[in-house]
């Protein structure tokens, strides 16, 4: 995938080799950062590009950000604006994945909470494989990290630490991705989404004290669920076991959008397709996110045209 032309530092467009952070910074060095994974879908029909719950994505960095206690002045508005005038700039007409990173910056210590950077990117991301054809999962031995330690719930780079060790094992053992359990041994998310099951019908998800990062997508996935196909999801502790009695189950996640499970632990998942429900779902979401179905005009905020 080509590079873009132009990144945005602090709110000023510039070009790609040019948005550097130094190697003593607490980023760098402690992984003293935090980030929003954003959607961006082009709706050829209307000739506009579509920004999903960007609100809801910055309301998340600014938990995390406080969480992390950094010193910011950091105005939602105005990396509204700047996200904007990147995408302009680097003339993008088609869907994206969008990176919103703010860091502690200058030289100092672990402790330092500031001075504090920010940087935009915007990149080209077509619908995966994944998406389209499913995955194949298993159940990681290495466990998700808890709230009293690092909280999944704030979206800190470090944090993924913890999901990239289970992902390369994953890989290395010949699966597409893994689920991770809790220290409690109960099901969390994968290491950058959030899990679903479909079991005797009933949509469940585990609940947000799981140690799971409280997701924008699976709120709308919830939401889609009760809304449009009349199904309440369950949001409770959910066992290893019950993984292999599921009849779908699928991920989900901004950068992930809507991937079916097909198997867990070499178990098919139902029919070992991707089941009903989990089509209806795509297919309103996607429908949602791309402004092809006109409700919940609040989630979508365009690029090109004026509201």
């Amino acid at each position: 995938m080509a590079n873009p032309k132009y990144l945005s530092m602090n709110g000023e467009i510039v070009p790609f080799a040019e948005a550097k952070v130094h190697v003593l910074s607490p980023c760098v060095k402690y992984g003293a950062g935090v980030f929003e994974g954003i959607r961006g879908y082009w709706n050829a029909e209307r000739k506009d590009m579509y920004l999903f719950r960007l609100r809801e994505h910055l309301q998340r960095l600014h938990f995390s950000m406080n969480v992390m206690r950094f010193a910011h002045e950091i105005d939602s508005r105005k990396v509204e604006n700047a996200l904007i005038d990147l995408i302009k700039a680097n003339e993008l007409r088609e869907d994206i994945h969008i990176r919103i990173l703010v860091y502690v910056d200058g030289d100092g210590d672990m402790a330092s909470t500031g001075p504090i950077g920010w940087s935009l990117s915007t990149l080209p991301a077509p619908t995966t494989k994944a998406v389209t054809e499913g995955v194949h999962c298993a159940v990681s031995s290495w466990r998700r990290i808890n709230d009293n330690a690092m909280p999944a719930r704030v979206k800190a780079t470090a944090n993924y630490n913890n999901g990239r060790l289970a992902s390369l094992q994953g890989r290395l053992d010949g699966y597409d991705n893994v689920i991770m359990l809790t220290h409690l041994g109960r099901v969390a998310e994968s290491p950058g989404s959030c899990f679903f099951m479909v079991r005797n019908g009933v949509p469940a998800t585990p609940g947000v004290t799981s140690d799971i990062l409280e997701s924008i997508t699976r709120d709308t996935v919830m939401r889609i669920f009760e809304e449009y196909l009349e199904r309440k999801t369950e949001e409770r502790d959910i066992d290893r076991t019950e993984l292999y009695a599921a009849e779908e189950s699928f991920f989900c996640g901004s950068g992930y959008e809507i991937q079916p499970v097909l198997s867990v632990d070499r178990h098919p998942v139902g029919t070992g397709v991707a089941g009903p429900l989990t089509r209806a779902l795509q297919q309103k979401y996607f429908a949602l996110v791309r402004g092809q179905a006109t409700d919940h005009a609040a989630w979508r905020t365009p690029v090109y045209l004026p509201n």
